[in-house]
């Protein structure tokens, strides 16, 4: 099966899933007042961890390096918030994961290393042309 038709089908249920367990214990009202008060407080450190990561890239910049780091940070706060967007708890969970800095390194570690790896091309074979002309 596709893995992206079971994460489109998967997530959702998931979500809906936890929403009935969590109604069902602190009742439907509170449910709705949790997903708004997550959404609203990701975002608030989703604009926070945004600024720094901005200014952390300028200093960088104004230092002549290159921002890589924060590149890559700047777009998983973007994924972070659009997680947080998402009603849903699991949703909530993974995007304020990536907005803890802590484990956002840990995150980029991980993504990079195994595209490092992919990327391994043992065809490439480094050489040098003597031009035999330039030797008479």
């Amino acid at each position: 099966m596709n893995s992206f038709l079971l994460f489109f089908i998967g997530l959702p249920t998931l979500e809906i899933f936890l929403m009935i367990k969590i109604g069902g214990k602190v009742g439907a009202l509170n449910t709705l007042a949790l997903v708004f008060l997550t959404a609203i407080i990701g975002l608030y450190f989703a604009k926070v961890q945004g600024i720094k990561t901005i200014k952390s890239g300028m200093i960088n910049i104004y230092q002549n390096k290159l921002p890589t780091y924060e590149i890559l940070s700047g777009a998983s706060i973007a994924i972070a918030a659009l997680l947080l967007i998402t009603p849903g708890f699991f949703t909530d969970l993974i995007g304020f994961l990536i907005l803890i800095p802590f484990t956002r390194n840990i995150i980029l570690k991980i993504a990079l290393k195994s595209k490092s790896k992919n990327n391994h091309n043992d065809d490439i074979v480094d050489v040098e042309v003597i031009d035999k002309k330039d030797e008479l």
